[in-house]
């Protein structure tokens, strides 16, 4: 059986596999990645966030991206019925990037994978992992690829970026349910010729269509949009009636503001479904591997958070695996790279149930809203969510429920008035 010989493998050529291997391979590590699907292809996520800048650039991935003319994206604009609030990227709190992109994930993903190929990454597409066996940090995997041949990859350390399929979670029985409750989401890409009637090209927006449930459209560069629906199962299963594309054109049509844009424009694809995404891990690391991006812990699509802390945890995982294979360095896993990673996490689940128990409605939609706050709560919705500068990140679940409670009782007293 053939067998390959390398420092680091990469599970997933997604943008946490990509920025990992990137800034490693740019140490003089040899590195191989294994993708189980071909690339391009469709996944959902598409709305970045600033904070992800930094990692494609310190991967030299971000001049690659410059170049395809992908929609930029410069914040994020929330609506209930007549009421908005607009967040500015260029207002935030945090130093860093101001700006993004809104990707369709299918290019987006490859452009990166093309550039790590460009540097000298070799990428083995369609190619799956069925066994990992370690011998101390030293590991031997065995993948197949499509025509079925089997082969093995020796490796000193494995970095798994294998985002859904979940690789040694899954190898190793380390998967553990999330403690936010199961939600669903149904979408599609849609022609948008309307866009600028409605100054929305350059930013996500998010529409509240119920308490519960919200919607997002997410404009690109080819004048498509990305538009779904996200809420409870039960609220799509009062409709579980009509075919996917009769399903989601009823609830375009149900919003008014998205049924004068798209009410009669058409789906690029057939409506699709995803449900039960939220899924957490026992371990994030072991002797001899370390998980990142949606590997580790992926949340809710509300606030864009995935592709940042895919690519946040890769870059910082990249750093500790360079230190510790080409420095010899006796790595605090827990301490540099759990600690750090769960930080980010739980300030995006704050802001996330926070959004679906009404506390953030209340902040967004208030009539009026001290502009500091508003400026730190933009820097966590920009993905600056380890800025412990930010008392909106530092003390995020008090800040958050005090500043609602201060608005809630500034609204009970002018009703008295």
């Amino acid at each position: 059986m053939q067998t390959k010989h390398v420092d680091v493998l990469v599970i997933g050529a997604g943008p946490a596999g990509t920025v990992a291997a990137g800034i490693i391979h740019k140490s003089g590590l040899k590195v191989h990645v294994v993708e189980k699907e071909k690339f391009p292809r469709f996944v959902i996520g598409e709305s970045l966030l600033p904070r992800c800048m930094e990692a494609l650039e310190e991967a030299g991935l971000l001049d690659a991206v410059k170049t395809k003319g992908f929609q930029e994206k410069f914040g994020a604009k929330f609506v209930r019925g007549k009421e908005f609030c607009d967040f500015n990227f260029q207002e935030q709190f945090s130093n860093g990037y101001k700006w993004t992109w809104q990707v369709p994930r299918g290019d987006f993903d490859n452009t990166l994978a093309e550039e790590v190929q460009r540097q000298g990454v070799p990428i083995d597409f369609e190619t799956t992992v069925t066994d990992i066996k370690f011998e101390g940090s030293d590991s031997t995997t065995t993948v197949v690829d499509k025509d079925g041949n089997s082969s093995l990859i020796k490796a000193r350390f494995i970095v798994d970026s294998s985002g859904y399929g979940r690789v040694i979670p899954r190898l190793f029985n380390l998967d553990k349910p999330s403690n936010l409750p199961p939600r669903k989401s149904m979408f599609a890409h849609i022609q948008d010729p309307n866009r600028l009637k409605y100054e929305e090209p350059n930013r996500i927006m998010v529409v509240v269509h119920q308490p519960k449930t919200w919607i997002w459209v997410i404009p690109f560069s080819t004048g498509i949009s990305s538009l779904g629906f996200v809420g409870d199962p039960e609220f799509f299963a009062d409709h579980a009636d009509k075919t996917p594309e009769e399903q989601l054109r009823f609830l375009i049509n149900s919003e008014p503001h998205l049924k004068e844009r798209f009410g009669d424009q058409e789906f690029v694809f057939a409506p699709k479904t995803l449900e039960g995404w939220s899924v957490t891990t026992e371990q994030f690391f072991g002797d001899g591997f370390v998980l990142t991006g949606n590997v580790t812990e992926f949340l809710d699509p509300m606030f864009s958070s995935g592709v940042t802390l895919a690519t946040a945890s890769s870059q910082r995982a990249a750093g500790l695996v360079i230190r510790q294979l080409q420095k010899g360095e006796q790595i605090d896993w827990k301490k540099e790279f759990v600690d750090p990673t769960m930080q980010g996490v739980d300030v995006f689940r704050t802001y996330v149930m926070g959004w679906y128990d009404g506390t953030l409605h209340d902040i967004f939609f208030a009539k009026e809203i001290n502009e500091d706050f508003k400026r730190q709560i933009c820097s966590v919705l920009a993905g600056y969510v380890w800025d412990k500068e930010n008392p909106f990140v530092k003390k995020h679940d008090r800040a958050v429920k005090s500043l609602a409670e201060v608005i809630r009782i500034n609204r009970e007293q002018e009703k008295i008035k």
